[in-house]
């Protein structure tokens, strides 16, 4: 079981903390290219659904929407919100944990895949996933570019958000491809420190685990808006489809 980093006061802050996450210019287009894939009146699954950051919205597009969640208190914070009645969710590590349906759409948003800091475990995602989806259906990831190519020579930390108010800074250990994200919030003159263990992923390996389950890619882009994937790229999302 993967360890749980969302706690109540992380739960409770989460909207807070990362503000330009919730912004329609940011979720709007991401509701858009699921809904596409999820067609009229289909069935998605998000996995680490979180506060319904996603769902909720996609929900409200017609789309009948499951989650699994691994934090009690995220999934509550998402309760006390409009439209979560018609969301259902389950407590479970989403490497392993099954809904039960015939969804026509899977997906995992910001990073999520990296909350799985094995390879066994993110390989037996994608087993988990293709097992629930149904023939054609797509399984969407949102994950950064590992930022190696930024690093100087010798160097293992690189800074990926810096504002007056928030730190970022994310430590790579290369030889077990695994990084530390460290945070650093200024909230109401105190600070406030947070670090949580990643596996980054390569696109090319995203791909072999897809085919292990069964699934090819169909698309690749670096932003929700269907922005060309290139060599420059800092994110990408990828559409993998079930053959069989």
């Amino acid at each position: 079981m993967p360890e749980n980093n969302f706690d109540e006061h992380t739960a409770r802050t989460y909207e807070d903390k990362w503000p330009e996450l919730f912004d329609p210019a940011v979720v709007d287009p991401a509701v858009d290219f699921l809904a596409g894939l999820a067609g009229p009146g289909g069935a998605a699954l998000e996995l680490g659904i979180g506060t319904g950051r996603i769902a909720l919205p996609l929900s409200r597009r017609g789309v009948r929407v499951h989650g699994i969640e691994l934090s009690p208190a995220m999934a509550a914070e998402m309760d006390g919100k409009p439209g979560a009645e018609h969301v259902g969710v389950i407590i479970g590590d989403f490497a392993t944990t099954k809904v039960g349906h015939d969804f026509t759409l899977a997906y995992l948003v910001r990073n999520t895949i990296t909350n799985l800091t094995t390879q066994d475990e993110q390989v037996e995602c994608f087993r988990t996933v293709a097992d629930q989806l149904g023939p054609g259906g797509s399984f969407v990831i949102e994950v950064y570019i590992p930022e190696l190519r930024r690093l100087p020579p010798g160097q293992t930390v690189h800074p990926f958000t810096v504002t007056p108010a928030h730190l970022g800074f994310e430590e790579y250990d290369v030889a077990s491809q695994t990084a530390v994200s460290h945070h650093y919030w200024v909230v109401d003159g105190r600070l406030e420190t947070r670090s949580t263990p990643h596996r980054y992923v390569w696109p090319s390996e995203l791909d072999l685990m897809a085919r292990i389950a069964g699934m090819t890619l169909r698309e690749r882009w670096s932003g929700w808006n269907r922005e060309p994937y290139t060599g420059d790229s800092r994110s990408h999302i990828s559409v993998w489809r079930k053959t069989s």
